[in-house]
């Protein structure tokens, strides 16, 4: 997982947490409409039933490998049990990045910068 940034209110961990919340019901729903029990899943997964349960009510979250062999097993998509990222969580990512690029120039770079964004600006090229 990538280091924890904050973007504007929300951090990686919240928005992780939000996800999560979403991903233990349908983990569980799954699970259910697939008439397979905890333990089943566990043994399919090679981890504890405690491990199940923690996900399904949003204690524990699941890696990568771990969603991935899960929908594999449910015969869903990844993207299903993921869902997709907040388009405001995206735009601060992206103002972010912006950012960390810019701490790292020296002034004479700021300068140049700040005035190719008003020239863009100024012809409307950018907005």
């Amino acid at each position: 997982m990538k280091q924890l940034l904050f973007y504007g209110k929300k951090s990686n961990l919240e928005v992780l947490k939000m996800m999560d919340s979403d991903l233990g019901a349908k983990v569980k729903k799954l699970r259910i409409s697939h008439g397979l029990t905890q333990e089943d899943v566990a043994k399919a997964l090679d981890v504890t039933p405690g491990y199940i349960s923690n996900v399904e009510n949003g204690r524990n979250l699941m890696t990568l490998r771990m969603l991935s062999y899960y929908a594999e097993l449910t015969g869903v998509s990844l993207d299903y049990l993921a869902g997709s990222v907040d388009k405001n969580y995206q735009s601060t990512a992206l103002d972010n990045e912006l950012l960390q690029l810019i701490q790292k120039m020296d002034v004479d770079a700021k300068e140049k910068l700040i005035a190719t964004l008003r020239i863009w600006v100024k012809n409307d090229t950018v907005l």
